[in-house]
């Protein structure tokens, strides 16, 4: 048996790094970790490729290779899922589709061959054992939730490490918390699912022995869901491996705020190598974060729990929403406000979308007010329900947030009120390697002498070079960021 694997192509959009990637000469951001662990799942003695179309042309030769073309995407790559299913029809080839777009839209999809619904874990046996026997269906769909101890480790000689960023692995699935217009309970429950700590090393060294060295992100969508598991295994195995290796990785994940609450947690985490953590912050609005359930964050000062995780090592990325019913004129000056003083560079600012299957879906098609499937676009100019605020009054208001926060003026003096705050633990020596030297003279000639932010491009530069000399690679990567963020905003 011959099994292709494809991941659609990615649109230029907040995340995809598109324009920052340039200057590492790197083509995406990280790998398709789902299919990488898929691969894994399948039969030993079936031939198996990977065509990352953010990397690499899917070309109909890869196609008519293969007797069945697997296909996973996010529902942001919708349109190039489309696209590489009519291919594959068009050449005769059978697909099998799974990942968030097809379990949450599957009845758009009835042209693919096979839909394999919720976790590959629970789905994909069922499907491999019907292939035997003759007996496939169209759509797999089982009950109950994946035992993440079983996840093999991903398949990673089936990608080129050189032309990825970063690496990505997974520890746990699920989250404690129910936000209404979250879809991670809906697709992975609110109960977190992780792996046990020798599973979790073992993939280190596969990223390791595969000759990695940098970033690794934990793609969990809260990885502080289980805070006594991380405490009292996960994370001291991991310092107790970092140091035998001498740290070849630094890492990112996903959490919710009050990690700021557990100094032990957050210093465990910085020794074992982690650097930034994205918290969902959504809105410093007390109202909005009733109206949204996000009650993890009522009633803290969120500013304050912001800088307490940056002096203790963590670089914070923050989530951003605006569109809430009980959001009004003032909204979006205090989010400005909120995002400058705290000095979170990497703001992701977005126009509140419902999901389908969450409880903000149900709301609205209850009162009538859902216009249509979101785009997956978190920072695009679209959204699908009718709100409560004049919509031309809150798209003018959301591009005045996003046209403040990345102006070269606002986005540069944001950098230093975090450099200001930051506290890294340096741990090991980071070897320069030839494309940080290389991204380093792109930056210098891109922003610091074309670039419409190079007079704050030098002054960031100086200040960092003179004031905090250990962190003026990140100074110069942040910068990279900023010019990033701004194109892709510029081209909406």
């Amino acid at each position: 048996m011959k099994i292709l694997m494809v991941y659609p192509m990615y649109p230029k959009t907040y995340w995809s790094f598109h324009y920052a990637l340039k200057f590492i000469s790197k083509k995406a951001s990280f790998p398709p970790l789902g299919l990488l662990t898929i691969a894994s799942m399948l039969p030993g003695h079936w031939e198996k490729k990977l065509v990352d179309m953010n990397v690499s042309e899917l070309k109909d030769a890869d196609i008519l290779w293969a007797d069945y073309v697997f296909i996973s995407a996010m529902v942001i790559q919708r349109e190039s899922a489309r696209q590489v299913i009519d291919r594959c029809k068009a050449l005769g080839v059978k697909t099998v589709a799974g990942g968030p777009l097809f379990t949450s839209s599957c009845e758009d999809y009835n042209d693919v061959d096979h839909i394999l619904l919720n976790e590959g874990e629970t789905t994909l046996p069922q499907f491999i054992n019907d292939l035997k026997n003759g007996t496939t269906r169209h759509l797999y769909k089982p009950e109950g939730w994946a035992d993440m101890e079983k996840t093999p480790c991903p398949s990673w000689n089936l990608i080129d490490m050189k032309k990825y960023a970063s690496m990505n692995i997974q520890y746990s699935r699920g989250c404690p918390y129910n936000c209404d217009f979250c879809n991670i309970t809906v697709l992975f429950g609110r109960n977190p699912r992780t792996k046990k700590a020798s599973q979790l090393l073992s993939e280190l060294d596969a990223l390791y022995e595969a000759g990695w060295r940098g970033g690794v992100f934990f793609v969990d969508d809260n990885f502080i869901g289980n805070k006594k598991k991380l405490k009292d295994e996960i994370l001291p195995a991991l310092i107790n491996w970092m140091e035998k290796k001498k740290y070849p990785f630094s890492f990112l994940t996903e959490a919710s705020i009050n990690l700021a609450d557990d100094e032990e947690l957050m210093q465990l985490m910085v020794k074992a190598g982690f650097d930034t953590v994205f918290i969902g912050i959504e809105t410093p609005d007390e109202n909005s974060l009733v109206e949204c359930n996000k009650f993890q964050n009522k009633g803290r000062d969120l500013l304050g729990c912001v800088k307490k995780m940056q002096r203790h090592g963590l670089q914070v990325q923050g989530g951003f929403i605006v569109g809430f019913d009980n959001d009004n004129i003032t909204t979006f000056e205090k989010m400005v406000k909120f995002i400058q003083e705290s000095g979170i560079v990497t703001a992701m600012v977005g126009l509140l979308n419902a999901p389908k299957g969450t409880k903000l879906y149900k709301r609205l098609v209850g009162e009538g007010r859902l216009l249509h499937d979101m785009s997956g676009d978190n920072t695009g100019f679209t959204i699908n329900f009718i709100p409560r605020m004049n919509f031309e009054l809150l798209i003018n208001g959301y591009k005045q947030i996003v046209n403040t926060i990345y102006s070269p003026k606002h986005y540069y003096d944001r950098v230093i009120t975090f450099l200001k705050e930051y506290n890294p633990i340096m741990k090991g020596v980071k070897k320069i390697k030839l494309i940080d030297i290389t991204a380093f003279f792109r930056s210098v000639v891109r922003l610091g002498i074309i670039g419409r932010e190079r007079y704050y491009y030098w002054k960031l530069f100086f200040w960092s070079l003179f004031r905090r000399p250990r962190l003026f690679p990140l100074a110069i990567s942040l910068s990279i960021y900023g010019f990033h963020f701004r194109k892709v905003f510029e081209n909406k």
